[in-house]
C-alpha cells in the first residue's frame, strides 16, 4: 500500500484496518478468500478509508469502532472496483491483471457480491442505524451512478451538468459517506456533519476529475492502466465534453465519432484535438473548484493535524499524478 506523508497522523490507524480487513476476509470457501485477497492486497491509497479515519480524528473521536467502519468502506469500494472492472472489461489496474482477468468474470462478480455482504454483516455489528442509514443509501447511488455511466457509454450528447452529476454519484459517493461517518463517530453538530460531507463530495469529485486528466496525460507505468481506456469504452468524460463544446466543427465531430465507437484507432487524433482545446487544463480547474470547496467545507472544524490532513489530502486529489 502507498505511504503518502499527510496520512501520518493515522498511519497506525490504518495499519489496524488492513488488520481488520485481513482478518473480515475469512471464509470456508478458497476462492473467495483468494479472488478477495488479490483484489484487496493490490495495492491502492486507501483514501476512503484515510478519509473516514481522518473524519473521526478531526471531530474527536478515538474508539475502535474506527477500524471496522474503516474496513466497511475499504470492502464497499473494493466491490465496485470487481463490478467495474468487469463492466468494463479491463484486463489492467494498478500494473497488474484484474480480478477479472484473473479468475474470470463470474467468479469477480461473486467474490464483489461477498464484500459487499461482508460490509453489511460488518455495519450491523456496530449497532447504529445512523451508520446503516448512511451506507445503504451510499451503495444505492452508488449503483445508480453505475447504471447511469453505463446508459452513458458512447453517447456523445452528455452534457458537463450530467456527467458531473454521474461522477457525483459513482465516485464521490462513498467520500461523502466516509466524511460523513467520521463525524457521526464524533458526535459532531448537523452543521458539523453537513460540512464533512461535502468535503468528501467535494474531494471524490475532484478525484475523478484528475483521473479522467490522467487518461489523457499520465503515464501508463505511473497510473496502473492503459492510455485512453476511457475512450476505448466510449465513455464521455470531461476533457472530452469540453472539446466538443469549444472545438472547430472537425474536432468535435471526430471527438462525437470516436466516442460512438469506441476503441483507440483515433486515440493520437482524439488526443491532439483535446490539447488544442486545453481541456485538460479546464477540467483541472474545475478539480481545483471542487478542491476549494471541500476545504471551504471543513473551515469550521476545530485546528487539529487531522484537519490539516484533511486538507493536504483536497490537494493531493488534484495535484496527483497517478
Amino acid at each position: 500500500m502507498e505511504t503518502l506523508p499527510f496520512l501520518a497522523p493515522i498511519a497506525a490507524d490504518l495499519r489496524r484496518v488492513d488488520e481488520v480487513i485481513g482478518a473480515r476476509l475469512e471464509s470456508d470457501v478458497p476462492l473467495v478468500r483468494r479472488v478477495a485477497e488479490y483484489i484487496v492486497a493490490g495495492g491502492g491509497k486507501r483514501l476512503r478509508p484515510a478519509v473516514m479515519l481522518l473524519a473521526a480524528g478531526a471531530s474527536g473521536y478515538c474508539g475502535d469502532a474506527r477500524f471496522e467502519l474503516a474496513a466497511v468502506v475499504e470492502f464497499i469500494h473494493t466491490a465496485t472496483l470487481l463490478h467495474d472492472d468487469v463492466v468494463d472489461e479491463s484486463g489492467l489496474r494498478r500494473g497488474r491483471k484484474t480480478a477479472n482477468a484473473a479468475f474470470g468474470n463470474a467468479a469477480s462478480v461473486l467474490v464483489g457480491d461477498f464484500l459487499y455482504s461482508r460490509a453489511f454483516q460488518m455495519m450491523v455489528r456496530l449497532d447504529s442505524m445512523r451508520v446503516m442509514h448512511v451506507l445503504a443509501d451510499a451503495t444505492n447511488t452508488i449503483a445508480e451512478g453505475e447504471v447511469l455511466q453505463l446508459m452513458n457509454c458512447h453517447d456523445p450528447d452528455v452534457a458537463e451538468a450530467g456527467y458531473l452529476s454521474v461522477i457525483r454519484r459513482k465516485t464521490a459517493k462513498l467520500f461523502e459517506a466516509a466524511a460523513r461517518l467520521g463525524g457521526i463517530l464524533g458526535g459532531v453538530t448537523g452543521e458539523l456533519e453537513r460540512g464533512l460531507a461535502d468535503y468528501g463530495m467535494h474531494v471524490g469529485t475532484a478525484f475523478q476529475l484528475t483521473d479522467d486528466v490522467l487518461d489523457y496525460s499520465g503515464n501508463s507505468g505511473e497510473i496502473g492502466k492503459s492510455l485512453g481506456d476511457d475512450l476505448a469504452e466510449g465513455k464521455p468524460t470531461l476533457p472530452l465534453i469540453r472539446t466538443m463544446a469549444v472545438g472547430t466543427a472537425e474536432q468535435a465531430a471526430l471527438v462525437r465519432q470516436a466516442i460512438v465507437d469506441g476503441g483507440r484507432g483515433e486515440f493520437r487524433r482524439v488526443l491532439a484535438a483535446i490539447e488544442a482545446t486545453a481541456a485538460l487544463g479546464y477540467t483541472r480547474e474545475i478539480a481545483r473548484a471542487e478542491q476549494d470547496a471541500a476545504c471551504h467545507a471543513i473551515a469550521p472544524l476545530a485546528p487539529s493535524a487531522y484537519r490539516d490532513s484533511l486538507l493536504e489530502l483536497a490537494a493531493f486529489s488534484v495535484a496527483r499524478r497517478h
